[in-house]
């Protein structure tokens, strides 16, 4: 690989990173009188509603501690992370164990999902601030509300979630590997109390690929048998191929080619199925038998599924040296690039429809926040200076 194609993209993401989104959510998102940050800001920053979203929350105090332990210490990072991670602490959690979906905020209970995912993003962030503080508080409370969320992962009727008598078994993709990622943020590089857990998640992501057709299904039988309805045909090719390097991660730790062979598959069946070959860009949903999905957004390109695309592929390219892994690299970064990033304001717009025309100006919502833009410069950037300093 030409190290000048290499260089030109470590810079571009270097200045998008550290010039354009991080300065952007350090000025508009801090709540100073209240703690933690305001989620809902307009293209130019302006707060347009004051609610809380925890789960953005917490990946937002992720972000800052992963920054402050892996880039530079920056006292101004630290701040940031101590700000989510105090609130989070003190406002997130119910008496019952439960973490809120919004709050006020002031942090007074507004929603709660029957879902476990606010609460991961809560043990990711104060697993993450512990290491950047040297609080162990943090820690020590992250690592027990993992043990309560790891016992509601097989039975979300423990969170409230109702069984119905006509309801078939059947399992999603995202609580394995949310899990899976979850236990490398928390555990780092000590990871030996977690290996059945470990072994769990990835036998449950495994039965959702889906080799013999190429396919990665979200929604499979508890045994992996395909489900032919809506949900069971139900493709979301940015969530697997998101999938594919949280795998990857796991088969790197552990040494196991056969399962990094999976993963490289994961993400280049998903983003060959997903790319929209008339307009570009990467489809939101799709049919694996040629229906129309029923979800209106189905043929939207989000910001997420082509920031997680990006880093996959470059992770891919990594580990492979194939020209296809970098072709597919080059191709979503360019078409991110050209299509996301909001020059005037800084930061990344995240919806666009079919033809890459934006529908929504905002550049933080209540399912948009300090994420996976960042994370996916952050990640890529790391790599890109390893493949250039590796030629």
């Amino acid at each position: 690989m030409n190290k000048n194609i290499i260089t030109y993209y470590r810079q571009k993401f270097e200045k998008e990173l550290f010039s354009s989104v991080i300065p952007f959510w350090e000025k508009f998102s801090p709540d100073k009188k209240n703690g933690g940050f305001y989620n809902c800001l307009d293209r130019d920053g302006a707060v347009y509603d004051t609610r809380k979203h925890i789960w953005l929350q917490g990946r937002q105090t992720w972000l800052f501690s992963k920054l402050y332990n892996t880039v530079t210490p920056k006292e101004e990072w630290l701040e940031m992370a101590e700000m989510g991670a105090r609130f989070l602490l003190e406002k997130a959690k119910r008496k019952d164990g439960r973490v809120y979906f919004s709050t006020t905020r002031e942090g007074k209970g507004l929603w709660m999902q029957r879902k476990i995912f606010s609460e991961c993003f809560y043990i990711m962030a104060l697993a993450e601030y512990s290491r950047a503080s040297g609080n162990t508080e943090f820690m020590e409370e992250a690592k027990s509300v993992f043990h309560d969320v790891w016992q509601w992962s097989s039975d979300l009727s423990k969170v409230g979630r109702p069984i119905y008598e006509g309801q078939e078994e059947s399992q999603g993709l995202a609580i394995p590997m949310i899990l899976l990622n979850l236990i490398e943020e928390v555990a780092a590089n000590d990871w030996e109390d977690y290996k059945e857990e470990i072994k769990e998640c990835i036998r449950r992501m495994l039965l959702h690929v889906h080799s013999e057709r190429k396919l990665v299904f979200e929604t499979v039988t508890p045994g992996g048998e395909f489900i032919d309805d809506i949900e069971g045909r139900l493709l979301n090719p940015g969530h697997a191929i998101e999938a594919g390097w949280f795998l990857q991660h796991w088969a790197q730790k552990l040494d196991d080619k056969e399962l990094s062979q999976t993963a490289v598959n994961m993400v280049r069946w998903s983003y060959r199925k997903g790319w929209d070959k008339e307009h570009g860009g990467i489809f939101y949903f799709l049919d694996s038998e040629g229906y129309s999905p029923t979800q209106l957004e189905w043929d939207m390109k989000l910001w997420w599924p082509h920031t997680e695309a990006v880093y996959a592929h470059l992770l891919n390219y990594s580990i492979t040296e194939e020209e296809q892994d970098f072709r597919f690299f080059e191709q979503v970064s360019e078409y991110s690039l050209s299509h996301f990033p909001d020059p005037e304001h800084g930061e990344w717009y995240g919806y666009l429809n079919r033809r890459g025309e934006r529908t929504h100006r905002f550049k933080g919502g209540p399912y948009k926040g300090c994420f996976h833009v960042p994370r996916a410069l952050l990640l890529s950037w790391k790599l890109l200076k390893k493949l250039e300093s590796d030629i």
